[in-house]
């Protein structure tokens, strides 16, 4: 990674609200604190990292209000509301020099069908397949190989990863953001047991991808058996989740790496899904509630729920549980010897 950017240039990237010591140089590099060096950006996101400030050889640091530290000699500590939303700022400004937007335009080797409407200053790149009747908006990216079904609709300033999937009469919203090989509308998984054979059970509904979603690399969103599935306003899933037909996820969730979500399934605003964790279908998990990793839910949850633990129940009784199973060859110890000397006892009484 390249970069380079005059102390000046990053003041008004990233906003602070004060600047202590001075930095003259250009920063040509973004760095944690402890790999950083000379020339080098780094940040303090996190409070533990704290005393890494001092060491660190990083030429400009994004602090936090809290941190009162003075600067060493030629280091400046930019002061800023959140260290890691304003590098993010900086980052998003760094990657638009590694993946820059090619010209709007349709490439010579994309198949086209009838009846389609793509917007003059949107661009489909080589060997893409868009299929009759698609929509695609303003200023959106369709990179090699994307494949959008008939029907389908895509938002203004969307960009679609190499190997994209949307499949018929889906919907994408406006700067829609989805990763290398995501499936949007795959059949959901339904079959019913008649006279002995699973025959399928047709999916005829669809997916609707709200604004401002980003959906990481080879999830996959099944569409509906009838209505819709729905990912609302501003929620981001990682890689590898499993998003079942007729779920519905609220506005500013996250799902993290292999969260599976089973059928009919809803998700209310700011749920938090931990990594690898499993949700049973046809249930509701509350506003803002959080689901540690591995865990898996198979009851309601109530708004601000925190669980954790397969079956998941209350994360802090699942935490004394779990310290408690390690005294357990401890306790088993014990009541034998008890027992031991009980029969001891009920001997020596007899006798």
């Amino acid at each position: 990674m390249q970069v380079s950017f005059t102390p000046t240039e990053l003041a008004s990237i990233v906003s602070p609200v004060e600047i202590r010591g001075e930095y003259l140089g250009n920063i040509v590099g973004i760095a944690s604190l402890s790999d950083a060096d000379t020339g080098d950006l780094s940040f303090l996101g996190n409070a533990k990292y704290k005393s890494d400030v001092v060491s660190s050889k990083a030429s400009v640091v994004l602090v936090p209000k809290e941190y009162e530290l003075p600067p060493g000699k030629g280091i400046a500590h930019f002061v800023v509301e959140n260290p890691s939303a304003s590098l993010a700022r900086l980052c998003a400004r760094v990657e638009q020099g590694l993946w820059p937007k090619p010209s709007p335009g349709i490439h010579a080797s994309a198949v086209v069908g009838e009846g389609v409407r793509i917007s003059a200053s949107a661009t489909v790149g080589p060997h893409c397949v868009i299929e009759n009747n698609v929509v695609i908006g303003d200023g959106t990216h369709l990179q090699a190989q994307v494949f959008i079904g008939a029907g389908a609709v895509v938002g203004d300033d969307c960009r679609l990863a190499p190997g994209v999937h949307i499949a018929t009469q889906c919907q994408l919203g406006d700067r829609v953001r989805l990763h290398a090989g995501v499936v949007i509308g795959s059949d959901g998984f339904g079959y019913e047991l008649v006279d002995g054979r699973h025959g399928k059970v047709p999916q005829v509904g669809d997916v609707q991808l709200e604004n401002d979603v980003e959906i990481g690399a080879n999830s996959t969103v099944d569409r509906a058996r009838f209505g819709r599935t729905r990912i609302g306003e501003g929620t981001k899933i990682d890689n590898l989740v499993q998003v079942a037909h007729n779920v519905v996820i609220g506005r500013h969730c996250i799902l993290c790496a292999q969260v599976g979500i089973s059928g009919s399934t809803t998700l209310a605003d700011y749920v938090v899904l931990g990594g690898q964790a499993g949700v049973a279908g046809h249930l509701r998990l509350g506003k803002a509630a959080k689901i540690g990793g591995q865990a898996g839910v198979t009851q309601n949850l109530d708004p601000g729920a925190f669980v954790s633990g397969n079956p998941a129940i209350p994360h802090m009784l699942e935490r004394r549980i779990f310290i408690l199973s390690r005294r357990l060859p401890d306790l088993f110890r014990n009541v034998s010897s008890l027992a031991e000397e009980i029969e001891e006892l009920k001997k020596a009484s007899d006798s």
